[in-house]
């Protein structure tokens, strides 16, 4: 079982949708579970025969076996400490990309003392096997079935069978590709890459994405 935090954000509703059009059945985590049911029937109804859940946040990670991290950066601290115990011993997927706006500016990464969100989620978490996985991938795309996904997901992670499950689950997402992207110090690289994208897509008002050229 999947479950996502932060699911009834963008990015966590247009990872839930995939998923479940995927064949998976997540379960939308939210600080309030009547939220998370409400969003998850209405995320349903947007494809046909598809299955998602809603529950509070600790309902939806004591549910699953994989748990996306799918929030701002800024809630990430607070959230781990809330869940850390509950979190042990379970696959942590990090979509997290720490970034800031300032007006004539655009986006920009913000540096994170551990190297990435998703070292900094490891550090917090050292009975989870932590992945950095989807951080580049359009919420606005991932939330609308007509649009044909394109483009490869870069995971990393130091623990290779959980590196493993979460590149097949991004093969399962049509039109999707899995590389495999090395320790999750890398994942810092990854990270960065959306804040440069969020202002390719402002440039040419369109929804870029990354793909990686000569693995067969």
């Amino acid at each position: 079982m999947l479950a996502i935090l932060g699911g009834t954000g963008p990015e966590g509703k247009g990872l839930a949708l995939r998923l479940a059009l995927a064949g998976e059945t997540p379960i939308l985590g939210s600080r309030d579970a009547a939220r998370g049911a409400s969003v998850a029937e209405e995320l349903a109804q947007s494809a046909s025969g598809i299955t998602i859940e809603g529950s509070d946040n600790a309902g939806a990670v004591a549910a699953a076996d994989v748990v996306f991290l799918a929030f701002p950066y800024e809630g990430q601290r607070p959230v781990l400490e809330d869940l850390g115990q509950a979190l042990k011993g379970k696959i942590v997927v990090s979509v997290i990309a720490p970034m800031k706006f300032e007006r004539g500016k655009g986006a920009s990464a913000v540096e994170v003392e551990a190297g990435s969100a998703a070292q900094e989620a490891q550090d917090m978490l050292s009975d989870s096997q932590v992945v950095a996985a989807f951080q580049n991938a359009s919420a606005e795309e991932l939330l609308d079935p007509g649009v044909t996904m394109a483009g490869d997901v870069v995971v990393c992670s130091d623990h290779p069978e959980a590196k493993k499950l979460v590149i097949g689950l991004a093969n399962k997402i049509k039109d999707l590709r899995g590389v495999d992207g090395g320790g999750l110090a890398n994942a810092k690289y990854v990270e960065q890459i959306t804040p440069l994208l969020v202002n390719i897509n402002r440039i040419y008002k369109i929804h870029a994405s990354i793909k990686i050229v000569g693995i067969e």
